[in-house]
């Protein structure tokens, strides 16, 4: 356990996340003199409506009592014991778009850390508060802690401690351990009752720690229809088409599917292509050179082929004069209504477009790679609502925030994203029409 250096005790409602990290803080405060703590959440009004009470009722049943055994500097945000004279300071934790490294945070440094709710933190926050974690730890002869307490939910801790864990490929410095209402012994039996009345989704996750599940509003789709692509029965035929997102940095993915009306007969990633042929050097892959394998083999027109057009991508769609997706374009006419949609782009549209498909289950993807499987599940729950722009637009969460919580670009599920643009090019499949 000393080897530990991340520590997440994570799962339903209830199991007692939050007392056990204000213990691990409060505890260590008391017993090494002249130390410093932190204590986080997403919103710093959340932790003083509920893990600040936590901290403070913990205090008191501990006999201690405030302004005689510690002080409450509320302007400076930290607490003071007075006979060891340690600091437990506090801080909400969100992200700003104008303060991408946390500036805001300061540069203290910390003896140990509790971030509370961590699944509504970002990655890079989490990694932030862990790299300040080493004041006096030579002196005391201690190893830097980092305690999280969270609800299951899609994101860096169900990738980076749930997935592994149960593979049992989790990292040597990381531990997990399942927190469940039932483990604690202290509940009310009216707070599980409570639990049992909550829809599906919110059961699954937080009275039987379904990690599996996702109860964010904002998400456009279920996580039961996203995992039914891969098994939806759609009608066969239609037209064909190939869509591609091509990579944009070394560590990305270039990825290219065929479609055959709403099935993707075939998905796959190739990663360190060049865009286009070398002339010096006509033997080496190049993504365009991919493409038209994949045109020959499938009979696929130029005019059929769809590529992202931001970026690298731009030069492909030269070489090969097909169809160029460029995401923050117009949003198009819906060709049944001939009318100019609400969204504050193409991706959105499109993005909202393929929510339908999904959730009627009307889409279907054929592929046996388990590794495409887990990478589109957890790409496809990353497509949620954003708030709507001044000209009350629809829109959905930036590429780059996906990425953050990820960890890597969301190369498949913009595949079936940029499918739906086919539906506005072309006469669109009896399908969309009824959707």
């Amino acid at each position: 356990m000393n080897d530990i250096v991340e520590f997440l005790f994570g799962g339903g409602a209830g199991g007692g996340k939050t007392k056990l990290g204000c213990i691990h803080i409060a505890s260590m405060a008391l017993k090494y003199p002249h130390t410093r703590y932190f204590i986080g959440r997403e919103s710093l009004e959340d932790f003083k409506k509920s893990t600040m009470l936590t901290f403070v009722e913990l205090l008191s049943e501990w006999g201690l009592k405030a302004d005689l055994d510690y002080t409450h500097h509320q302007v400076d945000k930290y607490f003071e014991f007075h006979q060891t004279k340690a600091r437990v300071y506090y801080s909400g934790l969100r992200h700003y778009p104008s303060d991408p490294n946390y500036d805001y945070l300061g540069s203290t440094e910390y003896t140990s850390a509790f971030i509370d709710e961590a699944n509504q933190v970002t990655a890079k926050a989490k990694n932030i508060i862990r790299s300040r974690i080493r004041y006096k730890l030579q002196e005391y002869g201690l190893k830097p802690k980092l305690f999280m307490g969270c609800n299951p939910a899609k994101g860096h801790l169900y990738l980076d401690f749930y997935k592994p864990h149960k593979n049992g490929k989790l990292r040597s410095d990381r531990a997990f351990l399942q927190s469940l209402v039932n483990d604690n012994p202290f509940i009310d039996d009216t707070y599980i009752d409570n639990l049992k009345g909550l829809d599906k989704e919110s059961k699954e996750r937080l009275l039987y720690g379904n990690w599996e599940y996702d109860d964010d509003p904002t998400a456009l789709m279920s996580y039961d229809s996203i995992t039914d692509i891969f098994t939806n029965f759609v009608d066969k035929g239609g037209e064909k088409w190939i869509v591609v997102d091509v990579a944009r940095h070394g560590k990305d993915m270039t990825t290219i599917s065929y479609w055959e009306g709403m099935e993707c007969i075939r998905i796959a990633g190739y990663k360190k292509l060049d865009t286009v042929p070398d002339p010096n050097n006509p033997e080496k892959p190049s993504t365009a050179g991919k493409i038209l394998e994949w045109a020959e083999l499938y009979q696929v027109s130029r005019s059929h082929i769809i590529v992202d057009e931001d970026g690298v991508g731009g030069g492909v769609k030269d070489y090969l004069g097909c169809k160029g997706f460029v995401a923050n374009s117009s949003a198009m006419k819906n060709p049944v209504t001939k009318e100019v949609e609400n969204f504050v782009n193409l991706k959105a549209q499109c993005a909202y477009t393929l929510a339908k498909f999904v959730n009627k289950g009307k889409l279907a993807v054929r592929t046996h790679n388990p590794v495409i499987k887990q990478r589109l599940i957890e790409e496809l729950e990353q497509v949620k609502s954003k708030d709507v722009d001044k000209d009350k637009k629809l829109a959905i969460v930036s590429k780059d925030v996906v990425k953050d919580i990820l960890g890597r670009s969301p190369d498949f599920g913009d595949l079936l994203i940029m499918r739906m643009m086919a539906e506005y090019l072309v006469l669109p499949s009896m399908q969309f029409i009824n959707i």
